[in-house]
């Protein structure tokens, strides 16, 4: 049995909805200014439909950063170099820290309400297990300890970090991208 089709509607409303929180991450002071009701309005729907589709903010940060990382996340899984699996691990962990800083760079207030989402822990959240897992399977072809090390080198490009850099000291985003690969290149024992 083939899954059910979206109404086209529905479809309309999710897309407006998306762009809606989309646009209002990206223009936040905070990401926790962006309320349910701010999202419904600036969509042009009912609060009721954003629950039914999403279930809470948390579900609607998740799919619209999901919509939003799924390239990449794409290209991580099963792309060619250098993110893709089949990249040698010296070249393939800055790469994977590289396309990491560059999403939150992209979307910074998208990227704090995402790691928000974790419980109260940015260690919890989904997406954090991912790139941990991802990433640490690269570093076990290196050192003794991928675990810790990719926890290590993920706390370099926390949103909290990032934004901290871009947003409240005003950093170059390509300086900070070169100080990412000088650290990371250091960590690997690459110098």
């Amino acid at each position: 049995m083939s899954p059910r089709k979206e109404r086209a509607d529905a479809l309309r409303n999710r897309e407006s909805v998306l762009a809606a929180a989309d646009e209002l991450f990206a223009r936040s002071e905070s990401p926790g200014s962006v309320s349910m009701d701010d999202i419904a309005a600036a969509a042009g729907v009912g609060k009721g439909t954003l629950f039914r589709r999403f279930g809470d903010r948390t579900g609607l940060v998740h799919t619209l950063a999901e919509a939003r990382i799924a390239p990449l996340r794409d290209a991580v899984e099963s792309g060619p170099a250098p993110l893709g699996p089949t990249t040698p691990p010296y070249e393939r962990v800055p790469a994977l820290l590289a396309a990491i800083l560059r999403f939150k760079l992209d979307n910074r207030h998208l990227s704090l309400a995402l790691e928000d989402t974790g419980g109260g822990s940015p260690y919890q959240a989904p997406h954090y297990t991912w790139w941990h897992r991802i990433l640490r399977g690269a570093l076990n072809e290196i050192t003794d300890d991928g675990d810790f090390t990719a926890h290590a080198l993920l706390a370099a490009t926390r949103a909290d970090l990032v934004e901290h850099l871009a947003g409240e000291q005003d950093s170059d985003p390509e300086r900070m991208m070169a100080q990412l690969m000088t650290f990371t290149a250091k960590v690997l024992g690459k110098r």
